[in-house]
């Protein structure tokens, strides 16, 4: 029989890990007067992994202490994101420099394989190890100069190993606010805001709101599509309190167009997220940044203050919180989970967000490009939206373009534009030497497209057809020195990664396509029959959508099976 006696606790000892004094007395520190309450938990861990590097098991336990939480409630949250490094008793702390290399899409076609094996030479020759570690990292939302690479906070874009040693030589780790964007002295005086104000004093009612943005047909720009103007009126049915949640956690490999709009004209998007307050009667406006934004954080949070200290009229309460690294929270219930400090894993529905959301409230929750096109829809009406379009589509479409042609980048350009007419239209043709293979129409799990079928009109409802859809417009174009086989593998390694592992069929399946795919023959039949089973049975988008791809490469790409075109 086991002696339990070593097992024993002493006279007076609590159960459970001790809280180290030291730790406690630090982590109050970075808490300062901040209140304690649980959704703060992930901005409380930010605090710390920003102040030291990493989080201790030490300094674990002392938030758990002093949040009142189980030290395993932290743990598990803490441990799901990506972007908290958890060092436990014994192990050693990581290197106080890390350079986080994006190897999605556009950058695995921008040599980003050839760029981490070069640094990773460069750092032994140089004998760093001890100061520096590389991490290979999903899409940070720069496609458009590909490959990028994260030196700290501070983004490298078109990366070369001479200008990353430049800025670890430089110290340039910290993320640089954006340039001249639109501030809040600046937005007044482009009569910003006095649509809010009108609103609020009575000069403009709800309905008329809501009828234009019914009109413009203005939809979720996130990728889901759920009509703005319904949703709006949905909420205005519900209980109250009610809430509004802004998603800014693009994390779709080749979608960068919020942060284009975001690093531009801040407040225009703040002044629709506050119209739809003030239309759904909520009580408080919550906005999730994803963490890979540094400069934007910053830049909202000077804005903000600005916009509290003098505002044009009674606001809701306005929260901005930091996502830390999980590419589900871009599924609104997962979201809407890691805003309450927990785990970022998507919820059974229904019931609906609109019914119980965050914190249990009816929440309104819409992607920060829907919120930018409020005020324009508004003052100039419906028509100047809806008369943009092209092959019987209306409106106008964000397209986040990336991969070979010559000017990458965010476009506005007509809903219903081909990829043809994209490409020669706004991004000036393909690269020099470059002919149109094949193309993603909306990012990784958006499908695969071949260059035969580049004359789709590009917008909701008109891709699903050949098993691909739009989504959030992210638009990676591949030429001729491109395959179709070895991109699909890269996008099943991203879900497989990003997998919140709630479910099996997207946990296992995902896991088990990458070994399939990675065969150099690929057994079809049984790769169709996982991607049935991982469509059908998932709880959320990541793994209903994950097969896209591979499917796509199997059914328009033949001839990289050697099957006959």
């Amino acid at each position: 029989m086991k002696d339990n006696k070593k097992f024993a606790r002493k006279k007076g000892q609590w159960r459970g890990r001790q809280v180290d004094s030291e730790a406690l007395k630090e982590v109050r520190a970075l808490l300062g007067d901040e209140s304690r309450q649980r959704d703060l938990l992930l901005e409380h861990l930010h605090k710390v992994q920003d102040k030291f590097g990493f989080i201790s098991a030490a300094h674990l336990v002392a938030l758990a202490e002093e949040m009142n939480l189980a030290h395993a409630e932290i743990f598990e949250v803490a441990s799901f994101y990506h972007h908290f490094d958890i060092i436990t008793e014994g192990q050693q702390a990581p290197p106080p420099l890390t350079i986080r290399i994006c190897e999605s899409l556009s950058c695995e076609m921008h040599g980003a394989q050839e760029l981490i094996a070069g640094l990773q030479n460069e750092i032994v020759r140089q004998n760093n190890l001890q100061k520096v570690r590389i991490q290979r990292v999903p899409c940070v939302g720069r496609c458009a100069h590909a490959p990028i690479a994260v030196v700290g906070c501070n983004p490298i874009e078109n990366a070369m190993s001479e200008s990353i040693s430049l800025a670890i030589r430089k110290q340039e780790t910290q993320a640089a606010l954006p340039d001249g964007y639109c501030d809040y002295q600046l937005y007044l005086k482009q009569q910003g805001y006095q649509l809010l104000t009108d609103c609020m004093t009575g000069k403009i009612d709800v309905e008329s709101i809501l009828e234009k943005l019914e009109n413009s047909n203005l939809r979720g720009l996130g990728g889901a599509g759920f009509p703005a103007g319904r949703k709006w009126r949905i909420l205005r049915n519900q209980l109250k309190p009610r809430i509004v949640a802004i998603n800014i956690d693009e994390g779709e490999p080749g979608t960068m167009k919020d942060r284009f709009y975001l690093e531009r004209d801040p407040h225009r998007f703040l002044e629709g997220s506050l119209i739809a307050a003030w239309a759904i009667e909520a009580e408080a406006v919550y906005i999730y940044l994803r963490d890979e934004y540094a400069g934007c954080r910053q830049m909202l949070e000077k804005e903000l203050k600005k916009l509290r200290a003098n505002p044009p009229c009674s606001l809701p309460d306005i929260y901005l919180r930091r996502g830390a690294g999980a590419y589900v929270c871009g599924e609104e219930s997962a979201m809407i989970e890691s805003l309450e400090g927990k785990r970022g894993m998507p919820r059974l529905r229904p019931p609906y967000l609109a019914e119980v959301g965050l914190f249990g409230r009816p929440t309104l929750e819409q992607n920060m490009e829907t919120m930018h096109w409020v005020r324009d829809i508004v003052e100039k009406g419906p028509e100047w939206f809806i008369d943009k379009g092209r092959h019987g589509r209306k409106g106008l479409r964000s397209f986040s373009v990336s991969g070979r042609v010559k000017t990458p980048g965010v476009h506005l350009a007509p809903a219903g534009i081909t990829l043809n007419e994209l490409i020669n239209e706004y991004c000036d043709g393909m690269q020099q030497g470059h002919h149109l293979y094949g193309y993603f129409p909306g990012g990784a799990s958006g499908g695969i497209l071949p260059a035969s079928l580049a004359d789709i009109p590009l917008d909701f409802d008109t891709l699903q057809e050949y098993g691909c859809f739009i989504g959030s417009a992210a638009i990676v174009v591949m030429s001729q020195y491109d395959s179709a086989r070895k991109l699909a593998l890269n996008a099943m390694r991203f879900f497989a990664d990003e997998s919140c592992g709630q479910c099996t069929p997207c946990r296992s399946g995902t896991a088990k396509a990458v070994q399939l795919m990675q065969a150099e023959h690929w057994d079809t039949e049984l790769l169709q029959e996982l991607s049935e089973v991982m469509v059908d049975a998932s709880i959320c988008g990541l793994g209903q959508a994950a097969p896209n791809p591979l499917l796509c490469a199997l059914k328009y790409f033949p001839q990289e099976f050697g099957q006959e075109v």
